[in-house]
């Protein structure tokens, strides 16, 4: 039923220092909505090693390592809006596609979202909001954010 409440919120955040005003807008919307809240980080696989050093550490260990502080970061935000552990997901992709395959996965009706401001040369460049909203089936939620 289309006019119903929303039943799962997806909030994908990424990290940087505005995510706290996504996830207080999505812990609100899953308040309002009585909705369960999943918390969404996706730590960019960077397949290429760009030293061509052996010495330096595989992409694979980096991205495991990314992929640790970033569960640690979203433990932190979470903590804070007691958004449990099991609510938190950090996957390894390119960002729209995680966002879009997560909600699909955890049949998410909601996506809220970060929209940063954009000015020059910006603007021009393909943005991960605007892929999510062109691939997601579901809602969403674009909240504005101030420039970094």
């Amino acid at each position: 039923d289309p006019m119903s409440a929303y039943q799962h919120i997806l909030a994908p955040v990424d990290l940087r220092q505005h995510s706290h005003i996504v996830l207080h807008r999505a812990a609100f919307a899953a308040s309002m909505h009585n909705a369960k809240l999943s918390v969404l980080h996706v730590v960019e696989y960077l397949p290429l090693d760009p030293v061509g050093d052996t010495l330096s550490p595989t992409p694979m260990e980096v991205t495991d390592e990314l992929a640790k502080q970033a569960e640690t970061r979203i433990a932190e935000l979470c903590n804070e809006l007691g958004v449990e552990t099991h609510q938190q997901i950090v996957r390894v992709g390119a960002t729209q596609d995680e966002i879009v395959e997560t909600a699909r996965e955890q049949g998410a009706d909601l996506i809220v979202i970060g929209n940063h401001e954009r000015h020059g040369l910006g603007v021009l460049f393909s943005r991960t909001e605007d892929r999510v909203l062109h691939s997601a089936t579901c809602d969403i939620l674009a909240v504005h954010l101030p420039t970094d």
